[in-house]
């Protein structure tokens, strides 16, 4: 019998979709091991996409932008405009993402198709009450959403 092994999922000759997809993957696995439960490209009420939107345990939220690569970083500055929608905002990137290009002030997760690490915890800033129960309503509306099979992506608060 062959057997067919996907080793591209962490390799650095990768095309940027696949390292996307894999650092998305790993990121998301990661964040289960945690304790959260993610969606993946989620339309905030500002318009902004996040990566990967995360509800904790304890009714936290997380954003998680996914960084393909340097050039993917340099044009793409919209990550400050998720702040008002999560307690803490990470970075995920490949093991092959060049160091100290990222700024510090966010959490990283370097992060393969398999999983991820958290290399530096992200500051918690928490979101007021109101914002926080609007923001869990719509998380789990688009949850059941897309568990239903409605291909929803947006949070409506």
């Amino acid at each position: 019998m062959d057997v067919v092994v996907d080793i591209a999922l962490s390799r650095a000759d990768m095309t940027r979709p696949e390292t996307t997809l894999a650092v998305t993957r790993g990121a998301a696995r990661l964040l289960v091991d945690l304790g959260y439960a993610p969606l993946a490209e989620v339309t905030l009420p500002n318009g902004r996409r996040a990566d990967l939107m995360a509800l904790g345990p304890k009714g936290d939220i997380v954003i998680v932008e996914v960084k393909s690569g340097l050039d993917d970083y340099r044009v793409d500055r919209k990550w400050g405009e998720y702040g008002p929608y999560c307690d803490a905002f990470h970075f995920a990137v490949a093991p092959h993402f060049p160091d100290g290009i990222l700024p510090e002030e966010p959490g990283l997760i370097v992060a393969d198709g398999f999983g991820g690490a958290v290399v530096r915890a992200a500051p918690v800033t928490p979101l007021a009450g109101a914002r926080r129960k609007a923001l869990t309503l719509a998380f789990a509306r688009l949850a059941a959403l897309r568990a239903a099979g409605v291909a929803a992506e947006r949070l409506s608060i």
